[in-house]
């Protein structure tokens, strides 16, 4: 699977996620999508981006566990 394609599917994860993020399966797609596009934020070294990222995952993380 083409890279890119990785980053068009976290776009659209983190596009979807919003509307269910109060449901488990909201909260995997926002922790889908930040760490799909993660990776292409340390690939451009927007760092900013990369820290952020990484806390959405780590506090969606942490509701998802409850």
């Amino acid at each position: 699977m083409s890279l890119v394609i990785l980053n068009w599917i976290g776009a659209a994860a983190l596009c979807v996620a919003p509307f269910y993020i109060t449901t488990s399966e909201g909260q995997a797609l926002a922790i889908l999508g930040l760490a799909l596009l993660t990776r292409q934020a340390v690939a451009n070294k927007t760092w900013n981006l990369v820290t952020l990222n990484i806390i959405g995952i780590f506090g969606y993380f942490s509701n998802f566990i409850g």
